[in-house]
């Protein structure tokens, strides 16, 4: 058996075809969603994120403006662009490019920015609605693992889901998701016992741990969906995921790719974030 490719490529773009389509009904009522990036500093990958991001908004008619900030500037003066950003009405969305310089305090910055416009998910008022089922802007990444898995004709409701890693960013809040989508979750994290034990009773699998290929074919339960979100550049240049995709393709029943998995979607979502944030502007002024 060879499982079946979950093509993020593929679901990204559909979902950016409808995205295309609400924010042209927009515009036709005078709203144009509107995205600022920030970026600190002179990280290369970042400023190739940064660029597909403002290429993204382009594509999908919103108006986006990048704020590229010198390495050193203050904390304080980050914190008055956002302030800035929070006010200015053709803005609905703000994300602040991570990692940060170290002189400058992330969680100062993450909690700075509206909660109304936090297109990232990573306001604790924002976890916080995600957790208590509240309605809000859901962190991107995470939101995107569960467009994959329903999009590629896969129920939620009443599968075990592992979730291998805890982080913040990813671990915690696909968690919290799956659950909200009524799957039994069970975390693992560097001190679970047996994790490969508790990995193979996994219906659905999402692996974010950023280690290359750590998770092979005796950690996957036959059948079972597999979601690998890391992405690690390997000595020889290649990109692999935290998944031995090679292995675990012959005995999952449906598998992300790295490349061309979960990181198409995490603009895609962020976009969606962004037209959402608009029209609840739009409803908060009719």
């Amino acid at each position: 058996m060879t499982a079946q490719r979950i093509e993020g490529k593929i679901i990204s773009d559909e979902i950016r075809a409808e995205l295309k389509a609400e924010a042209a009904q927009l515009a036709a009522s005078g709203i144009v969603p509107g995205l600022a990036v920030i970026l600190v500093g002179e990280d290369k990958a970042s400023q190739v994120y940064v660029s597909n991001k403002a290429k993204a908004c382009e594509q999908l008619g919103f108006y986006s403006e990048v704020h590229r900030l010198d390495g050193a500037t203050s904390q304080t003066d980050l914190l008055a662009l956002i302030d800035t950003l929070n006010h200015q009405s053709s803005i609905h969305g703000i994300l602040v490019q991570l990692p940060l310089p170290s002189h400058i305090e992330e969680k100062a910055v993450i909690d700075a920015i509206s909660v109304e416009k936090d297109v990232d998910g990573f306001h604790p008022v924002s976890v916080g609605n995600m957790v208590i089922g509240d309605d809000s802007l859901l962190p991107c990444t995470p939101a995107g693992v569960i467009e994959l898995i329903k999009r590629s004709g896969n129920t939620i409701a009443g599968k075990h889901a592992v979730v291998i890693g805890r982080s913040n960013i990813v671990g915690k809040p696909v968690s919290m998701l799956l659950l909200r989508e009524n799957a039994t979750v069970t975390i693992c994290h560097s001190r679970t016992t047996d994790m490969e034990a508790i990995a193979r009773t996994a219906d659905i699998l999402v692996v974010a741990i950023g280690k290359p290929e750590a998770i092979g074919a005796s950690y996957v339960k036959p059948g079972a969906i597999v979601i690998d979100v890391g992405i690690n550049r390997l000595a020889d240049n290649r990109l692999v995921g935290d998944v031995d995709f090679e292995t675990a393709k012959d005995v999952a029943g449906y598998i992300t790719p790295v490349p061309g998995g979960v990181g198409p979607m995490t603009i895609t979502m962020l976009l969606a974030n962004t037209l959402k944030a608009a029209k609840a502007s739009a409803a908060r002024k009719a």
